[in-house]
C-alpha cells in the first residue's frame, strides 16, 4: 500500500506547539504517512473560512488523502467527531459546520459519527481534539483501518448553508461573499455546490 496523504488544516497558527503536536502523533502511529500543511492560519474560530479554505484545496489532491481539519469553538461540548467519506477523499474532524460545503458538493457523502474510542489517545484532554481524537485518527486510517470501524452512520450533520443562494421574484440571484483573499477578491457561493466553478470580484471587497 502506498503511503497515505493526511492533511492538515487548523486555526492554531505556527507560533505554539499544537501543530507539532499533532504531527508527532500522526507519525507515531503512522509512521510512513505523508503529512501536509494546507494552512493554519484560519482566523481563531472562523468556522466558515475553515469551510471555504478545506472546499477550494481538498480536490487538488490524490484521490485517497485524508483531510484532517480542526477549527473547534465547540471543543469541550458534546459536538460530534466526525468522520466523512466523499469523492474518493476521508474528511475527519469536528461536526461544526467545517465540512458543509464540501458535504454540499457531494450529495452521496457518508458521514460517520466517531464513537471507538480504541483509537484515541489515552488520557484525552477535553480541549486540545486535534492531538488526542482526530490525528490518532486519521493515521489509523492512513495505516488501513476501514472507516466502518470508527462508528455509525449519521443522516444530521451541522450544515451552515454557506452555498444557499436566494432566487429572486425578478430572476436575479442574490448570494454573498464567503472569502475575502490576500490579494483583496472577493469570492462568492455563486456557482457553489455540486458546481465547481468559483465566480471572483477582484478588489470589490479590498
Amino acid at each position: 500500500m502506498s503511503p497515505r496523504i493526511i492533511t492538515l488544516l487548523t486555526d492554531f497558527g505556527t507560533e505554539d506547539y499544537f501543530v507539532g503536536a499533532m504531527k508527532g502523533v500522526i507519525l507515531t502511529r503512522s509512521p510512513e504517512a505523508v503529512v501536509v500543511d494546507i494552512t493554519h492560519a484560519i482566523p481563531p474560530q472562523d468556522v466558515r473560512a475553515g469551510a471555504f479554505t478545506l472546499s477550494a484545496v481538498y480536490s487538488n489532491f490524490p484521490a485517497g488523502s485524508i483531510h484532517l481539519a480542526v477549527v473547534d469553538p465547540g471543543v469541550g461540548s458534546d459536538r460530534r467527531p466526525v468522520l466523512i467519506e466523499a469523492a474518493d477523499y476521508l474528511f475527519i474532524g469536528p461536526d461544526n459546520g467545517l465540512f458543509s460545503i464540501v458535504l454540499d458538493r457531494v450529495p452521496g457523502a457518508k458521514i460517520r459519527h466517531v464513537t471507538n474510542s480504541d483509537y484515541f489517545l489515552p488520557d484525552r484532554s477535553s480541549t486540545f481534539h486535534g492531538r488526542d481524537i482526530f490525528a490518532p485518527v486519521a493515521a489509523a486510517l492512513a495505516q488501513g483501518l476501514p472507516p466502518g470501524e470508527l462508528g455509525p452512520i449519521i443522516q444530521d450533520p451541522v450544515r451552515l448553508g454557506l452555498t444557499e443562494c436566494e432566487f429572486l421574484s425578478d430572476g436575479a440571484i442574490a448570494g454573498r461573499v464567503i472569502h475575502i483573499d490576500h490579494f483583496g477578491n472577493c469570492v462568492t457561493n455563486l456557482g457553489f455546490g455540486e458546481q465547481r466553478n468559483i465566480i471572483q470580484s477582484s478588489g470589490l471587497c479590498s
